[in-house]
């Protein structure tokens, strides 16, 4: 098998392993999620390197301008595309550069798939700076909520294939599924899907429900705040800083979304109505 080919059109490779267990030592063939590096190529500025799964690598780049701050239309690039020969490396020419902007984007070293801000000279809170606190007119039911988890696991064909990728899903609020990412990295995922948004000109997401496949840190409710997404529910557990950030700009967070229970850290008024409303000191609380 041609593993350039596959990894770049399929994000993922096959190859022969050995496994282990009660019955003893079986040969035989597994599939693996593709991780390998993208230098994104911003004119002005140093080049970035991510580490990601191929697919979806335009998507990516818009999606990483926008968390920064540097774009949010399709018509803010003059170029965003693979040099040729070169699927690994992308050139982004923006129409109007920022280079103050741009200096938010430099790492000191590669961001690595586990995390959007390792490597990184500072947070990147400047960006948000200003933003309002996200609207949203529409009741959510718990039950529309609790179907999701299920539509995303239906949907996500590369996961089935390695058990090894992270993925952001994107709802209407109906529970209609619009549009999913899978990668290795989590804050990729999630790129991608803003990336999304951003080069089909669908900003804001402030109807929007996105669904996160694992936990729901602060790199990723940064760039649900940039794409103003007002509904972020995840799979597994927020981290102290997602919710104080949940909080301060209004979106309503959901962890260890489950098909019946869930719990709600932020907005509870989106789901439960007025009567609802979590106090913001709560975030600061710590145990004794």
């Amino acid at each position: 098998m041609d593993i350039a080919r596959n990894a770049h059109e399929y994000g993922d490779i096959h190859l022969d392993i050995l496994t282990l267990d009660a019955k003893g030592i079986t040969a035989r063939e597994d599939a693996l999620a593709i991780e390998e590096a993208l230098e994104i190529r911003l004119s002005g500025a140093e080049p970035v390197i991510t580490m990601r799964t191929p697919g979806h690598d335009r998507e990516l780049a818009a999606g990483l301008m926008l968390s920064e701050g540097l774009a949010r239309t399709k018509d803010d690039f003059e170029v965003i595309d693979h040099l040729v020969g070169q699927p690994n490396v992308l050139q982004v020419v923006l129409k109007r550069f920022n280079a103050t902007k741009a200096e938010r984007l430099e790492r000191s070293s590669l961001s690595n798939s586990a995390c959007g801000v390792c490597g990184k000279k500072k947070l990147n809170l400047e960006a948000m700076q200003g933003l309002p606190p996200l609207a949203f007119s529409n009741q959510l039911s718990r039950q529309l909520l609790s179907s999701l988890p299920a539509e995303l696991h239906k949907h996500q064909t590369l996961f089935e294939q390695t058990g090894g990728l992270h993925a952001a899903a994107l709802f209407d609020t109906s529970g209609q599924l619009l549009v999913l990412r899978e990668d290795v990295g989590r804050h990729n995922a999630v790129d991608k899907l803003n990336g999304w948004a951003v080069l089909n000109n669908q900003l804001p997401l402030s109807d929007r429900i996105m669904l996160l496949s694992g936990r729901a840190s602060f790199e990723l409710i940064q760039k649900c705040i940039m794409a103003r997404v007002s509904v972020v529910c995840a799979i597994s557990a927020p981290s102290s800083y997602a919710v104080r950030l949940a909080r301060e700009f209004g979106i309503t967070l959901v962890g260890f979304l489950r098909e019946g229970r869930f719990n709600i850290y932020s907005g509870s008024e989106r789901i439960l109505g007025p009567s609802y409303v979590l106090p913001n000191s709560a975030v600061n609380k710590r145990s004794a």
